[in-house]
């Protein structure tokens, strides 16, 4: 495989990889941290590991144009690292949300089945 075929390879990556953040991002509030859907998630790790069967490719050396669009990859895998603690944060405070929600409604259908013995 040619380096020019690499190296348009992760441009045509590292741009896939920079929507699907942008979008993870879009769904978050200023004051809120981004919530991943689960096909987002996947989204981003099938393309984490494609690219890394294309990694094995690389030579020791690789010439500047394809140094420079792995730098650019190697920022968006950055930005996705720093992201990620903030993803955590918003899944772990909606699985708390969810199981509040699950004991409220629990109560209410035992509160129900009481009610209906009492009649």
């Amino acid at each position: 495989m040619d380096d020019h075929h690499l190296a348009q390879h992760f441009r045509e990556v590292t741009n896939r990889l920079h929507r699907k953040l942008d979008e993870l991002t879009a769904t978050a509030g200023s004051a809120h941290p981004p919530i991943a859907r689960p096909q987002q998630i996947s989204g981003l790790l099938a393309e984490l590991r494609h690219t890394g069967e294309w990694l094995r490719f690389l030579s020791a050396g690789p010439p500047p144009a394809l140094q420079e669009e792995l730098g650019n990859y190697r920022k968006v895998v950055e930005r996705l690292r720093d992201l990620l603690p903030y993803v955590h944060a918003a899944l772990l405070a909606e699985r708390d949300r969810i199981e509040r929600e699950r004991f409220r409604v629990e109560s209410a259908a035992q509160w129900a089945g009481r009610s209906r013995e009492t009649l």
